[in-house]
């Protein structure tokens, strides 16, 4: 990988001026900042500007590092889930057949954009690349609403890796390259986890940290590109690798500022992929709402394999866009002659179109779900899987939302005082399956679940501790708890003094200042070890003289 982009001359300071302001005016108007880089993007290219080596350079980097902090939350058995590989499988192969078939009919329609489709290979080509939807999207959005660990989450991320192999497999067989022998090689790598590992562990935090995690990322690309197999399935393979170290996590939150800024050059370049013409617009806009045959297909199927609407529904809305790996796609298309460079054009227009749609969609998907779950509940099948069952807290009398750090002190110190009267409830699948292999007494459920509120009985319930990961889902469970006539007692953490008064104005009781909290608590820590090796010193002391007395007697 060529690293001389790392030398950005002054020119380019117009390029990151006009990003930043563009990005900050779509995020004032309610939409991601990514769709300010795209717009950036198109514009430079009607100025006539082109994308330069070191963007492409950028913009590589950012998809790898994205793809290497997925592989370190990815759980290989989960993609082994017929909710997953049975889907993705599924609906690629018939959106490829209804896309292609519809594409081929349409070239004998006289239309000139279709008139460029010669055979039904083509027409299967640009049904390819648009049978995929986009991992940076999803992963933002994830990102920003704290979900990555929810359920939907998962399905629709194992969804997307499933996609990206096979984009993998086929730009591997379109590229007419055969891996080299030596890639036979790459099989040993689980050997060498102890030595990576071993490595992870002696450069314990700080700038060691971030310049091994991207010594991992890069030069996992780097070897699998060597070896003529995709550097991006590199990235992944290796982060998969370092997922089961104990500083994953660490690791991920160290690399996410990196990967979003090179992230930027990614969109940026998207947009200077073309310059449209109207036809391109048309034709893209068209797309765009055919794109929406693509969420229903995804809900069909997720609910064939027995996942509850709810889940089905958020899995397809983080689903509903095209992909970056459609454009890679299209554009290998057009260096072997498959398919016309306006296609190409055509698809990023799309791409940037389906971005725009799904913003707000997912910002709204809780809240949509909310309006409509009678008639989407409708739909779903009479067997769940079990981790989609209702939620039964009966028996326990404390409620504790939110098993993270926080969560967890405040169930340990709770149920020493009351055993088995405290029930955890947490969103993140992975945490649900740590505290159960702790054998804490928890349940796994989404707050943001109206179903969950439909279905829940607090009767039992006199207290309830909120250490959810953002202040939105604290408020929306103070006020769903306030709808459920809840009499008990609230005590809830926030960061901020505005987000303490929204809380206690909302209806709880309790709000504690989780920074100033943090400070008290180490201080009462402290003062009480303190107590309590004075108490020792002077029991000691005592037993000291009191064995000189019996000496003298």
């Amino acid at each position: 990988m060529d690293l001389n982009w790392i030398a950005i001359s002054l020119s380019e300071t117009g390029w990151i001026v006009a990003t930043f302001f563009m990005g900050l005016l779509t995020y004032k108007i309610g939409l991601p900042p990514m769709l300010g880089f795209l717009a950036v993007g198109f514009i430079f290219k009607a100025f006539g500007l082109e994308s330069t080596h070191e963007l492409r350079e950028i913009a590589d980097l950012g998809v790898t590092l994205m793809l290497f902090t997925i592989g370190l939350k990815l759980n290989l058995k989960s993609l082994l889930r017929v909710q997953i590989w049975g889907v993705a499988s599924a609906h690629m192969l018939i959106t490829i057949i209804i896309y292609g078939g519809l594409f081929f009919a349409l070239s004998f329609s006289g239309i000139s954009a279709f008139a460029d489709i010669e055979n039904i290979w083509s027409a299967l080509l640009i049904a390819f690349a648009l049978s995929f939807s986009s991992t940076v999207f999803a992963v933002k959005v994830l990102e920003g609403k704290n979900e990555m660990g929810a359920l939907y989450a998962q399905i629709a991320i194992g969804i997307l890796i499933v996609q990206d192999i096979f984009a993998v497999l086929f730009l591997t067989a379109s590229t007419g390259k055969i891996p080299s022998i030596w890639a036979l090689g790459l099989l040993g790598l689980p050997m060498l986890r102890p030595i990576l590992y071993k490595l992870m562990d002696q450069v314990e935090h700080g700038e060691l940290l971030v310049l091994y995690s991207l010594l991992l990322a890069v030069g996992g690309a780097a070897l699998f590109e060597l070896v003529g197999m995709k550097a991006d399935l590199g990235a992944l393979i290796f982060g998969v690798l370092m997922g089961q170290h104990h500083k994953a996590a660490e690791v991920s939150k160290t690399l996410y500022n990196f990967k979003d800024l090179f992230l930027v050059g990614f969109f940026v370049n998207i947009g200077l992929s073309g310059s449209p013409s109207m036809e391109n617009l048309l034709i893209a806009a068209a797309l765009s709402v055919l794109m929406f045959a693509k969420v229903i297909l995804f809900f069909w199927l997720s609910l064939k394999t027995h996942l509850r609407a709810r889940t089905a529904f958020l899995t397809s809305i983080s689903l509903a866009n095209y992909s970056e790996f459609g454009l890679i796609v299209g554009a290998i298309g057009v260096s072997n002659g498959w398919m016309s460079n306006d296609w190409l054009i055509t698809i990023a227009i799309a791409l940037a179109m389906t971005f725009v749609i799904a913003s707000p969609l997912n910002s709204m998907a809780h809240k949509l779900y909310a309006r409509y779950s009678v008639y989407l509940r409708g739909c779903q099948t009479e067997k769940c899987l079990s981790d989609e069952l209702p939620v039964d807290v009966s028996g326990a009398s404390i409620l504790v939302f939110g098993m993270g750090r926080i969560g967890t002190g405040v169930y340990e110190d709770i149920n020493l005082h009351y055993p088995d009267k405290v029930l955890g409830i947490d969103f993140d699948t992975g945490v649900f399956n740590e505290h159960k292999d702790d054998s804490r007494n928890v349940v796994y459920a989404d707050v943001m679940d109206k179903d969950f509120w439909n279905n829940i009985n607090l009767n039992s319930i006199n207290m309830v501790f909120l250490n959810l990961p953002d202040f939105d889902k604290n408020l929306f469970t103070v006020n769903q708890l306030k709808e459920k006539n809840f009499n008990g007692h609230i005590a809830a953490i926030a960061m901020y003094d505005d987000e303490i008064t929204q809380l206690k104005n909302a209806g709880a009781e309790e709000v504690y200042n989780f920074y100033s909290e943090a400070g008290i608590g180490f201080a009462e820590h402290v003062r009480y070890r303190l107590l309590v090796q004075e108490q020792q010193d002077n029991d000691s002391g005592e037993k000291n003289g009191e064995k000189k007395d019996a000496t003298k007697e």
